[in-house]
């Protein structure tokens, strides 16, 4: 039975050999092996300080000329719909609009129209949305004056909001604003809206105004002070969070999809993030990055000026050169990248001894088992 023990050992060996070992995914060698320059269909490139500088490119957020140059509005600008009441005082006997033995005249309930006008007889269509009341009194007084001498008008609001503006997602309170005195820019309206409710770091402010919108982050908002524009009435604020992130694969602490915490992130900070490289499994030379790029940053990537459209391309990073882990802090990970691992070489070793070695028992007991059957 000594002879037949051997050869059950030895096309158990053979077996466990030829089996596909369980892994994380691809080796080094065979993500090289999709590369261009190996018929693949990929770029493979090494990250060094140029390709760090062509790869970084960060969302630019912030306001249009269009936003940045709104003026602030007054706290009581007259909206189409706001209803208004008038008082005309006239120093005449007979006046225009007086009846006889009165000095003034009551229009109540002056109502603008869809196109922000009122009507004041003997003065006419006049403008009133946009205004304030004291300016829609300098402008009836005018039409008066040619009329009858030294008029003297009175205009207030009797009802309407004036300017307001919506004010939704991660905030203390969300609700319906009007535009006052305190409140006439993003930042004093988020304030008094009860301030942001999510980590600042990543916080996106969105104003859409008619049919434009524009995207800022919160932080900005106090770095830049242009980027606290003035409000208008009619005016959406969203605030959400950052909605990138990146996916960690192979042999790291975790295997996830993780948000974004900052606005930036490296490759290094990356890896922290999930863990960092597992110190029983990862290869440190073997870290890639991989990545759809725009047509404009492969051809900077790869100094080539015949590429059309998006390319895939993969980053190699090894962590062990002398300036590997400052290249690994300076490369920029960027929404929906994949970061992935490789394996060490004596991982596969280890896990085909490990499964020779448990074959092996499994096989000598089968053997033994059948030599004592056989007695």
């Amino acid at each position: 039975m000594n002879w037949a023990r051997r050869v059950a050992l030895l096309t158990l060996v053979v077996a466990v050999a030829a089996c596909a070992l369980p892994r994380s995914g691809p080796n080094k060698k065979e993500i090289f092996a999709g590369s261009v320059l190996n018929d693949g269909d990929a770029f493979v490139v090494s990250v060094n300080d140029r390709v760090t500088r062509a790869t970084a490119v960060v969302p630019a957020l912030g306001f249009s000329g269009n936003f940045v140059n709104a003026g602030a509005l007054g706290s009581d600008t007259i909206r189409p719909g706001d209803v208004l009441g008038l008082t005309i005082y006239e120093n005449v006997d007979d006046g225009l609009l007086v009846n006889p033995g009165q000095n003034a005249t009551l229009l109540d309930e002056v109502q603008v129209d869809g196109a922000g006008f009122i009507f004041v007889p003997y003065a006419g269509r006049i403008r009133a949305a946009g205004n304030t009341p004291e300016a829609v009194r300098r402008i009836i007084t005018s039409k008066l004056d040619t009329q009858t001498p030294d008029p003297q008008v009175l205009v207030r609001r009797l009802a309407g909001d004036g300017a307001t503006v919506s004010v939704v997602g991660g905030v203390g309170a969300q609700g319906v604003y009007p535009i006052e005195r305190p409140t006439r820019t993003l930042s004093s309206m988020i304030a008094r809206a009860g301030g942001i409710a999510i980590e600042p770091e990543i916080a996106q402010i969105t104003i859409v105004r008619g049919g434009q919108r524009a995207r800022v982050w919160f932080n900005d908002l106090y770095r830049n002070p242009r980027y606290d524009i003035a409000l208008r009435g009619g005016d959406r604020i969203l605030v959400e969070e950052d909605t990138r992130a990146f996916t960690a694969l192979g042999a790291t602490g975790s295997q996830n999809r993780v948000q974004f915490r900052s606005q930036t992130i490296s490759a290094i900070e990356a890896i922290a993030q999930v863990g960092g490289l597992s110190t029983q499994l990862a290869d440190p030379t073997g870290v890639f990055v991989f990545r759809n790029e725009p047509e404009d940053v492969a051809r900077a990537v790869l100094g080539r000026n015949d590429l059309q459209g998006t390319q895939r391309f993969v980053y190699v990073l090894d962590l062990t050169e002398p300036n590997g882990m400052f290249q690994a802090r300076d490369f920029a990970i960027r929404d929906g990248d994949t970061v992935y691992v490789t394996e060490a070489p004596f991982v596969q070793w280890q896990k085909t001894l490990s499964a020779l070695t448990g074959s092996v028992g499994a096989a000598a007991g089968v053997v033994d088992t059948a030599s004592t059957l056989s007695q």
